[in-house]
């Protein structure tokens, strides 16, 4: 059925994004900044896999230049920011901006095709004897890549310097005056962040078969959106690796929902008033459900209030050992 299938390649894309959406996480929520910088880094990661798989290298070793220049875009905005003093919106915008020429450099063209070359997924396709199709390969391999981050941020973010870097986010004067060097460990954040949004636009670039100066537009958006469904689904009641799978689910659940809409017949072109109201219900959901629960508190009453109609008899005998007390005197 083309709806089951629209929803196996959701499923699967909302995977390969999810490694996007743990990124953006990693500085709106833990470092508590607004980066814009994912737009360009996204589709710097396209480019570069694109570039180097056409020039014949391995698609699994390019992935490590990719997160190179994931790196690099972070630093940038990073050492705009604190060296600079350049506000990280700003910074951000300055260095997405730049690097959409820098893309176009990288490939020579916007558009970079990957057609009759090897990429991870169709290498992964050969190895299993072609018993999977491409959809299938790609939700694999989007599930062991997220699965190897999810592992290795929580590991990170356990150790010492993590902590710092989360703590920066909470209290940044906290953490200069204990002797930290907060500019580092905003720099570092970013770069890391970067590094693995990078990483998720070359598995888009190798699933999708080509790389595209315009496949980054937008994605601060769909990452905010797919961490505020997750949280809002999920919640965070289980600690820091129930978050970050959290958010790989509200990204997946995002594209399912973009697929189900699309098969419905919404236009392509709608996609981005959908993306926006999507956002904007899910930010309003805390709100109303605060909302409720305070109706539901003035309902019952206060909270202090003291209830003695179950324990009547209780106070009875309190009243009574008083009284004696009293006659005994």
């Amino acid at each position: 059925m083309p709806i089951v299938n629209a929803m196996i390649g959701a499923v699967s894309q909302g995977v390969l994004w999810g490694l996007m959406t743990l990124g953006v996480y990693l500085t709106f929520r833990i470092l508590n900044v607004a980066d814009m910088t994912v737009d360009g880094s996204f589709a710097a990661g396209g480019a570069v896999t694109a570039v180097l798989i056409v020039k014949g290298m391995d698609p699994l070793l390019t992935l490590f230049f990719v997160f190179i220049m994931g790196l690099s875009c972070g630093a940038v905005t990073g050492f705009m920011n604190t060296k600079l003093r350049i506000n990280i919106l700003l910074a951000s915008i300055l260095t997405q901006i730049a690097l959409y020429s820098i893309n176009i450099r990288i490939m020579g063209k916007p558009n970079t095709p990957l057609l009759g070359v090897d990429t991870i997924m169709s290498k992964f396709i050969k190895l299993t004897g072609d018993h999977i199709n491409k959809t299938q390969s790609s939700l694999i391999i989007g599930t062991i890549v997220v699965a190897i981050i999810i592992a290795l941020m929580y590991w990170f973010f356990g150790t010492e310097y993590g902590s710092a870097i989360r703590a920066t986010g909470a209290n940044e004067n906290m953490v200069r005056a204990m002797g930290v060097n907060t500019d580092t460990t905003k720099i570092v954040g970013l770069m890391i962040s970067n590094g693995m949004v990078a990483l998720s636009g070359a598995l888009v670039a190798q699933s999708q078969g080509y790389g595209d100066v315009q496949m980054g537009v937008g994605t601060i958006v769909v990452g905010l959106a797919s961490i505020i469904i997750g949280e809002v689904i999920f919640g965070n009641r289980f600690g820091l690796w129930w978050t970050l799978i959290a958010v790989v689910f509200g990204s997946i659940i995002y594209r399912i929902v973009i697929a189900f809409v699309l098969q419905l017949g919404l236009k392509s072109t709608d996609l981005k008033l959908l993306t926006a109201l999507i956002v904007a219900i899910s930010l309003s959901v805390p709100v109303f459900k605060e909302k409720i629960n305070k109706r539901r508190r003035a309902y019952k009453g206060p909270a202090n209030e003291i209830d003695t109609s179950h324990n009547a008899d209780e106070y009875k005998r309190s009243v009574e050992t008083i009284s004696d007390s009293e006659a005994v005197k």
